[in-house]
């Protein structure tokens, strides 16, 4: 039998989603590793560069130890391979964020896609799809590249 969740709901910084067999919370540290999974798997493999930029991107964002954001984007390559409804997913997490918050993730996701040391047009095209799931405005998505250009110049 297929459980139909109810309405997911935002509940401070989280999107809870209940169904009959549990409660789901996701909240923006789950959003940013599956974008940057997402990001990352573009080219269809997860270098080493790009999994070392990952840890330590969401490590310096959200100040948790190494463990805790490895099991974070283990727990995002999971989720993104079991649910096809991922980006709805994705886009209701959004709506909780701030735009100087979406320009955070926008950077991070640009570290991501350059981590290895090219920009493959698969990546970035899977950039600008994760900026249209979160609803990233052009003008922030400027900003983003402005500040990801002025701290690579230095």
């Amino acid at each position: 039998m297929v459980e139909e969740p109810k309405p997911p709901r935002i509940e401070g910084d989280e999107l809870v989603i209940e169904t009959v067999s549990g409660t789901e919370t996701y909240d923006a540290k789950y959003l940013v590793a599956v974008l940057l999974v997402y990001v990352a798997k573009g080219d269809g493999v997860i270098s080493g560069n790009e999994t070392q930029q990952m840890l330590a991107l969401i490590e310096e964002q959200f100040r948790i130890p190494s463990s805790e954001s490895l099991a974070l984007l283990t727990r995002a390559i999971a989720d993104i391979s079991d649910n096809p409804d991922i980006n709805n997913l994705l886009s209701e997490i959004s709506s909780v964020l701030s735009l100087d918050e979406k320009e955070d993730i926008a950077l991070m996701l640009l570290k991501v896609v350059a981590a290895n040391g090219r920009k493959d047009a698969e990546e970035m095209e899977k950039l600008s799809k994760a900026a249209e799931i979160i609803n990233i405005p052009a003008d922030v998505m400027h900003r983003a590249y402005d500040r990801y250009f002025e701290e690579t110049r230095t």
